[in-house]
């Protein structure tokens, strides 16, 4: 693979990675989204530390934290991405918006993803997922998800 290549390959595994949430697609994209097992460190926004997971155990965790939301929109902008041969860095904008079925609540999360991705014999994978919240508006709402 060439340089161009591989960082056009990477912006669209941010772009499939925004849709397994918006499209509510839990089936088969996560497994060409992400290894298994992958580090997640959403910690700025639940509270919780970094964990290591399985990829099957996440899946499950994104069906239910998405279900009780009408539509989510994830937006992953400005992608700066440096290569290492078959790993990646990639630290990206994202302003995440979040609605609640039959009212105008939002949940929105924006900030910034520093994620690590590596090749495999499938193409470009994330091995770990890293969000750091800067700003939130209606975190209460966090709650309806998580």
């Amino acid at each position: 693979m060439t340089e161009p290549q591989d960082r056009a390959d990477l912006v669209e595994l941010l772009g499939k990675y925004a849709d397994i949430a918006d499209l509510k697609e839990f089936t088969d994209l996560p497994g060409r989204v992400f290894t298994d097992p992958l580090t997640l460190d959403f910690e700025s926004v639940t509270g919780l530390p970094p964990t290591t997971t399985p990829l099957a155990g996440y899946v499950e965790i994104l069906r239910a934290s998405f279900a009780p939301f009408a539509a989510t929109h994830h937006a992953i902008t400005g992608p700066v991405i440096t290569l290492d041969g078959d790993r990646a860095t990639i630290h990206a904008h994202v302003r995440a918006e979040h609605w609640l079925p039959e009212t105008s609540d939002r949940w929105l999360v924006a900030g910034f993803y520093d994620n690590e991705a590596v090749r495999t014999p499938d193409g470009w994978r994330l091995t770990r997922v890293q969000l750091t919240a800067s700003h939130q508006e209606n975190q209460h709402l966090v709650a309806a998800g998580w």
